[in-house]
Formats: C-alpha cells, structure tokens, sequence
C-alpha cells in the first residue's frame, strides 16, 4: 500500500507519511529506503546533519520507481545560514543526493541567536522559484519566528516540521501552522527515549484494535492532521508503521493519548545550537 497524500500551500502534495533516516549512516540509510519503497513509502526525510544524504540519494535512483513518484527532504544546517550560504549550501546537498531537484528543503534550526533565517528563507524562495526546490519550509519553528518570516518575505512555509508525540503535542505550534496553512510534520513521532510505547493507556488502546503501540501512536497524529516520518530499518516494522489507515480512534482515545503530555524531549528552538 502506499498513503493518501496531503496538500501543501503552494499546491504540491505530499505523503501523509514517511520514513525518517537519523541517526542512520549512508549503508543504512540506503537499505532503509530500498526496502520502505517495497512497503509502500514515497516520502524519505533526510538532512545534511544525518550525514547521509548520499545514501538516501543512492535509494531514490536504485530504486527504480520514476523520480516524480518519490518526496525526497532534505534540510539546512544551521552552519550555512546567510543568503548566500544558503544557496551554496543547497548545491552541496543536490550534489550528494545525486538529483536534480529536491521535493521539500527545509531550515532545520532557526537559531534566533545568529538571527539569519530570515536570509536563508529568502534564498530558498529563491531556489523554489528556479525550480531546484518544489516546496520550502522549516523545522522546528515556533509562533514568533513563523510570524516574522511571514512579515519579512510574505511567504509562509509549505512545512513545519517539529518534535510531536503523545508526550510532547505541541498544541500551540500546530494551531499556529494551521493559522499559516502550514502542514505541521512530526519528528521523532513514537516518543524515541520515553515510555509512550509501553504506556498501559496506549497498549490498552492497541489492543482494541489489534494493532501494535507505534501503530496507535502513528494513528493519533494522522487523525490530528500531522505527517509522522518514523524512523526503522526493519522492514516488519516499516510494513507495520505504513499500515495505519484501516482503523480510526474514537474521540474519547484521542483525549487520552492528547492528555499524555509530559515535555519535549529534543532541543528548545529558542535556545537551540545546532552547527
């Protein structure tokens, strides 16, 4: 099978959901691709930080399906921030993905201290507008820095891609994409390094369903209107994580798995360092 797709702002669409790569090496990113695109995915999420850009790059040729049947995500590092460097930046990203042009590029972190994604949003306007990028957005954004980009370019980002899951959901950031028409994308949607998949509430509810925990999970976010890029090189588990499309939580299951939330796990994206 292979998901229903969402559209962006700009009238692109997207997968609803994907594969994450990180913490994956080139081999294993590799791999991991290759066999997602058996199980059905046709969204791949990878950045110049994962170092392995050319493994996933690798996977989108290898894999044999057309280049305009796959979504390929690739992100700033926070580095390279500046017009200019942008724009360097992205060609250095193209050449080790080995394409031609990219479905979504993202910053990956503002940096509000170095005060230059405002640049880097402008240069990528300007790469979506040569055709080297389908879809612009951002990773990790909160309220205000959305806001001034909107002020500063009058362009709103296709994306927002953040931390969300049950213990981290991340209400006011989302309501503020949906403010923007920004579809709001969930990095590490199964709670890496927390509990949520043994917690006795989400086990409950998987087993009313007969499905596995990350399924429920997965479930929820689709259901609140979020793109989840799981992360697994298993192909069981990619198999399982793409199969969340038979089955719909009630309302009360749901408030459960909203009424979770216990802090982030990553990085404050207002004192956040990523270089």
């Amino acid at each position: 099978m292979t998901a229903p797709t969402v559209k962006l702002n700009d009238g692109n669409h997207m997968p609803s959901i994907g594969l994450g790569t990180y913490p994956m090496d080139d081999e294993a990113a590799f791999d991991a691709v290759l066999s997602a695109v058996d199980a059905g995915y046709r969204l791949f999420d990878t950045a110049a930080r994962y170092g392995n850009e050319a493994g996933v790059g690798r996977a989108v040729v290898a894999s044999g399906l057309d280049r305009s049947e796959l979504f390929v995500t690739t992100k700033l590092p926070g580095s390279d921030h500046g017009y200019e460097t942008t724009l360097a930046s992205f060609e250095d990203a193209r050449r080790r993905l080995g394409l031609e042009y990219v479905d979504l590029y993202l910053i990956h972190w503002p940096l509000p201290a170095v005060n230059r994604y405002v640049d880097s949003f402008k240069a990528m306007i300007k790469l979506r507008d040569d055709g080297l990028v389908a879809s612009i957005g951002v990773s990790n954004f909160n309220e205000a820095h959305l806001r001034r980009l909107w002020e500063e370019t009058g362009t709103a980002p296709a994306v927002n891609q953040i931390e969300l899951h049950p213990g981290f959901h991340q209400a006011d950031v989302r309501n503020a994409n949906a403010a923007g028409d920004i579809v709001t994308q969930a990095w590490s949607p199964l709670g890496r390094g927390t509990d949520i998949l043994t917690h006795p509430a989400v086990r409950g509810i998987a087993a009313d369903h007969s499905v596995t925990p990350a399924q429920v999970v997965l479930r929820w976010e689709i259901q609140l209107g979020v793109v989840p890029i799981p992360k697994s090189g298993d192909p069981g588990r990619q198999r399982a994580n793409i199969d969340v499309f038979g089955f719909d939580l009630n309302d009360e299951q749901m408030r459960v798995l909203t009424c979770m939330d216990t802090g982030r796990v990553g990085g404050d994206p207002d004192v956040h360092e990523e270089f």
